[in-house]
């Protein structure tokens, strides 16, 4: 079995911190160490105290960088990683523009396993380690996905949209063939090696009521399964929901009457919530995420992040890529900041860092194998360069404190911030 240890800065949370002076929810090691033994982490500490533990294990110094749990992605299209930077108008031409076009292309296997590698590829070189995706309609998409988070021995979550109206003839299933192909996938995926299967009915204006109660009955045939879906984005696009349902109470009850809520529900933006919605998600532990980049690129709205918490409800935040505008963690973190601030709500930076870690690890109650460095995790980990460029290595000149290291990295970090990623141990760069 491998034994490595890796030399750094060491930073790591074991709750969500209330404020910059809440110094319990996390541990800061100057000169730390972390032994990794067959892709889990099994000694934390001091470099003094952990390589005495193993003193033949081979050290990779990465000092004077940060390392943190890799970031964890809650909500990204698998298949749109060529619609970034697509100009449009919103929502729902967006999508009728360039997401289904693009999508069609997944029904051949061999591009869909070829889109996976690079896609793979991206997320690792911006520091993300896990990630929630939807993968087109075709289960050729589906395979391909998890055949490549397999092949890395990646934490992955994902499912084919089960999606019968309102979108091209080569985009639609049915209801009965969207169950088979979903149950097909878990029975093969679900489970196996590091993946999780994501039912995963697009949205309610591309499922009929009879798709809807094949997804539901694909969650009470499968509760440790996840079911992912999207909420109240768009003004147009709740109004066109209400057209099509026009006996729900509100959006939201068209999935509530599915018995798709829960525990282990992803609910995509969550924007533009009723109060009943609000009082539901927070009854059943629903999670919303929060989607900044694609949420300003598609004119969407705000996300309520402050008030959504004070009802007790656990958010997710998401690139949302191909509507958002980058791979990158950090900059969903940036732009995150940017909305909360015209929100008049704050993004601390050990609240921001906590988020993308520990934070989205919660929500997807997995913490206990990814999102800290605690013994026992999962060994995937991000080396940190807050002075990767001229301009942050510039501003950090001034840096201080660790929260002005973490928010220069926030604000101004992506790609080039990452100077290694480990998933289960293995180096990606």
């Amino acid at each position: 079995m491998t034994t490595s240890l890796l030399r750094g800065r060491i930073l790591d949370f074991s709750g969500d911190p209330k404020g910059p002076d809440d110094t319990d929810c996390y541990s800061y090691i100057d000169d730390g160490a972390l032994l990794i033994t067959g892709g889990i982490i099994t000694a934390r500490g001091t470099f003094a105290e952990v390589s005495a533990q193993s003193p033949d294990a081979p050290v990779t110094d990465h000092r004077p960088h940060l390392l943190m749990a890799g970031f964890i992605d809650t909500h990204v299209h698998f298949p749109q990683i060529q619609v970034l930077a697509s100009w449009g108008e919103q929502l729902l031409d967006w999508l009728s523009d360039y997401t289904f076009p693009a999508e069609l292309k997944y029904a051949d296997a061999q591009h869909a396993r070829a889109m996976a590698r690079r896609f793979y590829d991206q997320l690792t070189d911006h520091g993300t380690t896990t990630a929630v995706a939807y993968c087109s309609v075709h289960a050729t998409s589906a395979e391909a996905f998890f055949a490549e988070a397999e092949a890395r021995n990646m934490c992955m979550i994902g499912g084919k949209v089960m999606m019968d109206r309102n979108a091209p003839e080569g985009l639609c299933d049915t209801p009965q063939s969207s169950y088979d192909d979903t149950k097909a996938l878990i029975e093969t995926w679900h489970g196996r090696a590091r993946g999780h299967y994501a039912i995963t009915p697009r949205f309610a204006i591309t499922s009929t009521p009879e798709q809807l109660e094949m997804a539901g009955a694909l969650m009470r045939e499968n509760p440790t399964c996840y079911m992912q879906t999207h909420l109240s984005e768009n003004h147009d696009e709740i109004a066109y929901t209400a057209s099509l349902y026009p006996d729900a109470r509100d959006y939201l009850d068209i999935y509530e009457s599915n018995g798709l809520l829960g525990p282990k529900a992803l609910l995509g933006h969550s924007i533009h919530l009723e109060e009943r919605e609000i009082d539901v998600i927070a009854a059943t532990n629903s999670k919303p995420v929060f989607c900044p980049t694609s949420n300003l690129f598609l004119g969407s709205g705000l996300f309520d992040e402050g008030g959504l918490r004070a009802r007790g409800i656990t958010n997710g935040i998401a690139s949302d890529i191909g509507g958002g505008t980058s791979y990158s963690m950090l900059q969903t973190l940036n732009e995150g900041y940017k909305v909360l601030q015209l929100r008049r709500q704050q993004m601390h930076p050990l609240r921001a860092f906590h988020w993308i870690t520990r934070g989205n690890a919660v929500a997807l109650g997995l913490e206990d194998k990814i999102g800290t460095l605690a013994v026992g995790s999962d060994a995937d980990i991000v080396v940190l360069n807050a002075g990767a460029t001229s301009a942050t290595a510039l501003r950090m000149e001034t840096v201080e404190t660790l929260s002005e290291e973490l928010f220069v990295l926030q604000i101004m970090g992506d790609d080039r911030a990452i100077a290694q990623t480990y998933v289960a141990g293995v180096a990606q760069k």
